[in-house]
C-alpha cells in the first residue's frame, strides 16, 4: 500500500495509535479527574458529565480525521527527510521537533490567550507529544 512514497497502512495504524493512547491519557488511570476539573467540569455533577460524554462522539470521528492528516504529513516529513527504518532515534528527533515547533507553540500560545491554566496545557500538550513519537515510531519503523 505505497502511494506517494509513504505507507498508508502505516499512517492509518499510527493514526489509530493515538486513539488508544488518547482512551488511556484521558482515563481514570492517568489525567480524567485533574483535566476533567480544570476543564470547568464537576466530576461529581452526574448530568453534565453524561452530557459531556454525549456530545464527545461526534468530535472523536473530527478528531481521527485532524490526526489522519497530521500522520500523512509526518509521514512525508520523514520519507522527503529520508529517514531510514533502522534510524528509529532520528525518526523520534524528528518527530519531536515538530512536535515542538509546531503543536507545542501553537498550544502554548492558544492557552495563553485562551487563559487556560498551565496545567491543562501541559496535559493536552503531553498527551500530543507522547502521540507524535508513537506516530513517529510507527511511521519510522514501517516505512
Amino acid at each position: 500500500m505505497h502511494f506517494y512514497s509513504v505507507n498508508w497502512m502505516a499512517i492509518i495504524v499510527a493514526t489509530l495509535s493515538t486513539m488508544a493512547v488518547g482512551f488511556l491519557w484521558y482515563s481514570p488511570l492517568l489525567f480524567a479527574k485533574p483535566w476533567t476539573i480544570l476543564m470547568g467540569y464537576n466530576p461529581d455533577d452526574k448530568e453534565a458529565m453524561d452530557k459531556m460524554k454525549a456530545e464527545a462522539g461526534p468530535m472523536y470521528g473530527q478528531a481521527l480525521v485532524a490526526t489522519l492528516i497530521s500522520a500523512t504529513f509526518l509521514a512525508i516529513v520523514l520519507t522527503r527527510m529520508a529517514v531510514p527504518s533502522h534510524d528509529l532515534m532520528r525518526g523520534l528527533k524528528i518527530s519531536f521537533g515538530i512536535w515542538l515547533g509546531f503543536v507545542a507553540t501553537v498550544q502554548f500560545t492558544n492557552a495563553l490567550f485562551g487563559k487556560k491554566p498551565m496545567k491543562l496545557f501541559m496535559i493536552d500538550t503531553g498527551y500530543q507529544l507522547a502521540c507524535y513519537l508513537l506516530m513517529g515510531t510507527i511511521l519510522t519503523l514501517w516505512q
